[in-house]
């Protein structure tokens, strides 16, 4: 195959994925700033942000998916697709922490094991690479579900009966401290497997 074939092959960054991808990235100030209007108070503005943060994840999700079943990845897509993800974590994490719906150290965990795992991909990817583990999956969907209810107890609270949002509460927490937990293990997981990939790996 020639040089011209390889790029005649290779994937225009002008695809759907990529465009899901800028239009998550583009999403993440909109929610955060509908997340804290009224100081987040506000059960409307609330259940659009909701709306907004969920948009965000599905799309990631069709990104993806559309990306590999059509062999549209990109070097862009490598790139920006995980700064879209980190993006829109630290704005509901960070944001939920503002309006006092979460405590600091529930962000702080997350986003340095998030963004310290991230960098380490960065740069050891030249030697190693690992793929996404179970682990990692798991970890993103508990981490979305327990985001997305804790986004959500405003609007519930503005139309179902104290005893029901106070119950949605406690298993919005439950499935945290389980992201909370995955989320520390798979990044120690993912280190003791660097570390013993490094010792064989020229």
């Amino acid at each position: 195959m020639t040089s011209h074939d390889a790029a005649a092959q290779k994937p225009s960054n002008f695809n759907v994925p990529n465009v899901l991808t800028t239009v998550r990235i583009l999403l993440v100030p909109v929610f955060l700033f509908v997340l804290l209007a009224h100081d987040g108070l506000d059960p409307v503005w609330r259940l659009w942000a909701l709306i907004i943060f969920l948009l965000a994840m599905i799309t990631d999700k069709i990104d993806g998916d559309i990306a590999r079943r059509y062999n549209l990845i990109t070097d862009f897509g490598k790139i920006a697709d995980p700064i879209a993800d980190k993006a829109l974590m630290s704005a509901a994490l960070l944001g939920l922490w503002w309006i006092s719906v979460l405590p600091i150290w529930i962000p702080v965990i997350i986003l340095i094991r998030e963004f310290g795992i991230t960098i380490l991909r960065l740069v050891i990817v030249k030697r190693i690479v690992l793929p996404a583990s179970k682990g990692g999956k798991l970890k993103t969907v508990l981490q979305t579900v327990a985001l997305a209810l804790f986004i959500a107890i405003a609007p519930l609270h503005a139309v179902l009966p104290a005893v029901v949002t106070f119950w949605i509460v406690i298993f919005a927490w439950v499935v945290l401290t389980a992201a909370v937990i995955v989320t520390i293990v798979t990044g120690v997981d993912y280190l003791v497997q660097v570390y013993k990939r490094l010792k064989v790996t020229p």
